[in-house]
């Protein structure tokens, strides 16, 4: 183990003296561990103690171990007084590079933080409202709009392109309403893809279905946090990446954090990224992607620039040296403020109700007040959390997917440790602190379909879904030769098996597989497919979410399939059937209609 001691300045003597004593005490057969502690000195120049103890680190190694997690960078901060330095601390564990030897993962290298970037969408958000009410903005609004604020009427500042299925909703979602996640619109994440423009989202809203009322329940909804990448890019006049690097970035000096993929992989400090299973696989977003996906998704950060996020929220929005006010307390106390109910009685792994502001989930932990919001994208899982009441913050970054739960651990064992509470998570012996696999179901085929197989291939379209183009293995369009060879060359396909393959492109999918169920109804899979192998690994794979599974069933009319109605959202389609009522086909989350 390799430990780096240092006051504000790195003093390196003391780095190899600490070093060297941990090497004699944990031995040689530790793989290397690479710990900045930027630690903050008191006015008589003693340094304050580091924040979480060697065993604890020793503790986050094992866990990585034995989770078989590539790299996990670990940022802590926590405030030392007004005007004072924050005490930092960080830890990089395991491999950054593909190519390396495996432990060359640093404080400072780049993690895609998913959907911990939507706090900084609020963030900006609320700093356009602040623009506007204090006269720095002069954007004219819309015929009817004297004001611009939380609870604007989505309807008044995109009056020619909103419009949900919902006339309610349509008319009185306000912007609180849509960053809160009560809109009535569910996920429906199939139907943005590449080379969409938030703008294209926007206007795509009115042919997706809606399951509920306005402000009836809590429903996660990525597509809500692109329409507030619109509103800023329109009554900004900034691309949304600039107003945030403007905005935000730049007043915290987080000088490496961007939303463009290419200027992280240009500085060399991106890491590569694996799946949940260890497979190799690009990163995710390219710039055109990263155009649609930067509200809800799209930072990229590491944990020393995070840390400084953090220490700004701890204060209330205020910087913690220079006393320059980056976030407006009216914003700070609005993203912040749990309005919707996520979880309305005690549940795992919170152990506490959960609420939602815009952007932050805020929970109790052990009495402590904890606003937290995690991300996960193909090949990265990540936590960001602070608590105000205990002046403490963590950033968990891991460059796998599906790595929640062991990153969930990391966090509340740091707060464990640095209050000295009973420690109440899992032993780092276990390498899955919550069966990630248990959220997916086992399909066996039973029954027997209306008809022949190959009346199921064909070309369906669906509102806002596009177009999809289903082949059996038997097969033989040039289209259906290309799906079927990206298929095969996983394993051979099964001919006397009723399977249907199709290509389908979405901002998380290349394909689209569906094995029979029973009847005429299928369980579907939409993978991403990389036939040629990727990274060293030329072998092919496929890679999606675990409990991403869906099922799809096939209307069969006087012979014929009409098309077929797909489900994703299963609490969705209840919420559907008890609204309105009808056939599948009016309350699945998408009707596909069979049209060649």
């Amino acid at each position: 183990m390799f430990l780096l001691y240092g006051w504000k300045v790195f003093v390196l003597f003391a780095a190899n003296v600490f070093a060297n004593a941990a090497s004699r005490e944990y031995g040689s057969d530790i793989p290397q561990l690479i710990l900045q502690q930027h630690i903050a000195t008191t006015a008589a120049g003693v340094s304050k103690t580091p924040i979480v103890s060697e065993d604890f680190l020793a503790y986050v190694e094992e866990l990585r171990q034995n989770a078989s997690i590539p790299g996990t960078s670990l940022g802590i901060v926590r405030l030392a007084g007004d005007n004072e330095e924050p005490a930092t601390q960080f830890a990089a564990f395991g491999r950054k590079l593909e190519e390396s030897d495996g432990d060359d993962l640093t404080s400072d290298t780049l993690f895609c933080l998913a959907s911990c970037s939507k706090a900084f969408l609020s963030t900006s958000l609320g700093l356009l409202i602040d623009d506007f009410e204090h006269g720095r903005n002069v954007t004219p609004l819309p015929a009817g709009l004297s004001r611009f604020d939380w609870d604007t009427k989505i309807a008044a500042i995109l009056p020619e392109e909103w419009q949900l299925d919902d006339t309610w909703a349509t008319l009185a979602a306000t912007v609180r309403d849509v960053l809160g996640h009560v809109s009535g619109l569910p996920r429906h994440d199939g139907a943005y893809r590449p080379g969409d423009t938030t703008g294209d989202v926007v206007r795509r809203m009115r042919v997706l279905r809606t399951a509920y009322e306005l402000r009836e329940k809590y429903s996660y909804n990525n597509q809500m946090y692109m329409l507030g990448a619109h509103i800023i890019e329109k009554y900004s006049g900034l691309p949304y990446q600039n107003f945030v690097a403007q905005r935000v970035f730049s007043p915290l000096n987080m000088t490496t954090s961007t939303l463009w993929p290419s200027e992280a992989a240009s500085s060399g400090l991106l890491t590569d990224t694996w799946t949940k299973d260890g497979r190799r696989i690009p990163f995710w977003f390219t710039d055109d992607i990263s155009q649609v996906n930067a509200g809800p998704g799209g930072v990229v950060s590491s944990a020393e620039d995070m840390v400084k996020w953090l220490a700004v929220l701890l204060n209330g929005g205020v910087h913690p040296t220079s006393g320059k006010t980056i976030i407006p307390r009216s914003v700070y106390d609005t993203v912040t403020t749990a309005r919707q109910i996520v979880h309305g009685r005690p549940t795992e792994p919170y152990g506490s109700i959960v609420g939602y502001g815009m952007g932050w989930n805020r929970w109790t932990y052990k009495g402590k007040d904890m606003l937290m919001h995690t991300g996960g994208i193909p090949g990265f899982s990540t936590l960001a959390l602070f608590s105000p009441s205990s002046n403490l913050g963590v950033v968990v970054l891991t460059n796998a997917d599906e790595k929640h739960d062991h990153n969930f651990v990391i966090a509340k064992r740091a707060f464990d440790e640095v209050f000295k509470s009973a420690r109440s998570d899992a032993s780092a012996a276990s390498s899955n602190p919550v069966d990630a696999g248990s959220k997916g179901a086992t399909y066996a085929s039973s029954g027997t379909l209306s008809l022949d197989l190959e009346a199921y291939t064909g070309t369906y379209s669906a509102p806002g879904y596009g177009a999809l183009t289903l082949c059996s293995a038997q097969s033989t369009s040039h289209y259906c030769d290309e799906v079927l060879q990206d298929f095969a060359a996983l394993r051979p396909l099964p001919i006397s098996e009723p399977y249907l393959y199709g290509a389908y492109k979405t901002m998380w999918s290349t394909h689209v597989r569906l094995n029979h169920s029973i009847g005429d109804a299928f369980h579907a899979t939409f993978p991403a497919l990389f036939p040629h192998g990727y990274g060293k690994n030329t072998s092919a794979f496929g890679t999606y979410e675990t409990g991403s599974d869906a099922w799809v069933e096939f209307a069969v009319v006087d012979g014929q399939v009409e098309g077929c109605s797909l489900v994703v959202d299963e609490e969705a389609v209840t919420a559907r059937r008890r609204r309105q009522g009808g056939a599948l086909r009016d309350i699945a989350d998408a009707w596909f209609e069979k049209r060649l």
